[in-house]
């Protein structure tokens, strides 16, 4: 693949309507294209083979970076749920308050709030687009809201409604799924969840072909628990069956792709392949025979920076690489450029649009920092969820150094991703004048950013019989100075 250093690594699935003719990179859609955003669960570069991933092939995604944009440096939040407010709302975890990851279904309380934050999706529908999700939600419990995701915006949807706490049956996301659709929550019996999410994103994809349409499609695929897919039954042992679960992810990202082909709108599409976050610890691959710096619910680079492809014959260039900075904050303000849909008067954003990158019609994204925050299961107290500590510790990093910020908002580590991609050499203390520069630089990111971190947003509601209940463990973790991080 040809090397072009102002481009990211993207891989964007949208449908773009007809956009383009035979017109020239830059030249503005003639329709509004559709936009698929594919997002795989739990799994980091060290499993993507176009990134150099060792002992796997993934074929149908690699075609994504060969015939589009391929992003090196764009970067997820360290776990589920602060990735996945973040990539809906356009703001960083210590904005939205969804600092730290919590499991509404399981452990109730807290929910994501419809009246109080304001999704892509309701975004993209004011520019007349129609809309759907399917795969894995889990940041709403559809028991107490059946209607939470028409609520925030979508047309249609097909989810895994995560382990509702007393409902043994909604633990099981894969064989024998429990689903919840429009018609309600309900097993599928003998059916492998990846194929019913899938098959519904088909399904939509050919129901409204002739519109403007977003799909919002989180996989469920490849969090545990490990298990043996319809094309390897006979998948045995903890490794054999998380690669082929990664094979399957890519053979469903083939069936996405091969849709588009039989609709004749591939090339008003535009597909966005990336993923939440890095690989669970028990499954890390290697790249070049040496494993990442880290993986989920760490800070390191193989815990947050993803893959992201971007993908559009016709409208997005082909062949390109980018070391163009990028964060989930920009997917908004992105997909609202994409659609033509004016962001909410009043709404803050934090991220930037990436759209005349991915479009051709600039070098680079217009990011000179990113952010990277929050992991590990958030608190309770008397007023409900917050955040672990009234302030977390994230990471900042530009296209070459990168601070990790502590609890006491002191960057406490600095290191050249340049030189050292593995972060195991401590610039903090050095007295060269480009890394006085950075640490400068960074200081100004984080003097810019409230003391107190936000708490989640969300009306109260009457207490359910699974609601977590606040202990003594769940109070704020008292700030805490710099000391070593454990390294691999």
């Amino acid at each position: 693949m040809s090397k072009n250093a102002g481009k990211i690594l993207v891989v964007l699935t949208t449908s773009i309507a007809s956009c383009l003719g035979a017109a020239a990179w830059g030249a503005a859609p003639r329709e509004k294209p559709n936009i698929v955003f594919i997002m795989v669960d739990d799994l980091g570069k060290d499993w993507i083979g176009c990134y150099g991933a060792d002992g796997i092939q993934t074929p149908n995604i690699d075609r994504l970076a060969e015939g589009g944009m391929m992003f090196h440096n764009a970067w997820s939040m360290p776990q589920c749920t602060p990735t996945r407010v973040t990539l809906l709302t356009g703001q960083h975890p210590w904005r939205t308050g969804w600092v730290n990851h919590w499991d509404v279904p399981r452990w109730g309380v807290g929910y994501f709030d419809w009246d109080r934050y304001v999704t892509a999706a309701r975004i993209v529908k004011s520019a007349g687009y129609t809309t759907a999700v399917a795969g894995k939600w889990q940041i709403n419990d559809f028991r107490v809201e059946p209607r939470a995701l028409e609520k925030h915006g979508f047309d249609d949807w097909c989810v895994w409604t995560g382990f509702e706490t007393q409902n043994p049956p909604s633990a099981e996301r894969y064989w024998n799924p429990y689903i919840h659709t429009r018609e309600g929550s309900k097993t599928y019996p003998g059916r492998f969840g990846p194929d019913v999410y899938c098959d519904f994103v088909v399904d939509f994809l050919r129901k409204h072909r002739d519109e403007p349409m977003m799909v919002y499609y989180p996989m469920a695929l490849t969090h545990g628990p490990l298990v043996h897919t319809p094309h390897e039954p006979n998948a045995t042992g903890k490794l054999e069956k998380h690669r082929a679960m990664v094979r399957y992810t890519d053979h469903l990202v083939g069936r996405v792709v091969e849709a588009l082909d039989e609709l004749a709108i591939r090339d008003r599409t535009i597909v966005i392949f990336t993923t939440d976050n890095g690989t669970s610890g028990g499954v890390l691959g290697t790249i070049g025979g040496k494993r990442p710096s880290g993986g989920k619910a760490t800070k390191f680079e193989g815990g947050v920076c993803e893959p992201f492809l971007v993908n559009c014959p016709g409208l997005v260039p082909a062949g390109v690489e980018t070391d163009a900075l990028a964060d989930f904050a920009d997917l908004l303000p992105t997909f609202a450029e994409l659609a033509g849909a004016a962001v909410p008067e009043g709404l803050a954003i934090d991220g930037r649009s990436l759209a005349p990158l991915l479009l051709g019609r600039a070098d680079d994204s217009p990011r000179r920092w990113i952010m990277a925050m929050g992991h590990g299961a958030a608190a309770l107290d008397a007023d409900g969820v917050r955040g672990k500590n009234d302030y977390a510790d994230r990471v900042i990093r530009d296209k070459r150094y990168k601070a990790w910020v502590d609890t006491d908002k002191r960057i406490a580590e600095l290191y050249d991703l340049k030189d050292d991609p593995l972060e195991q050499n401590n610039l903090i203390e050095s007295t060269e004048p480009d890394v006085r520069a950075a640490i400068a630089r960074f200081q100004a990111v984080v003097d810019a950013t409230p003391d107190r971190d936000a708490r989640p947003q969300y009306r109260q509601r009457a207490p359910l019989p699974w609601d977590r209940k606040p202990t003594g463990g769940d109070s704020p973790a008292k700030p805490k100075g710099r000391k070593a991080k454990k390294r691999r």
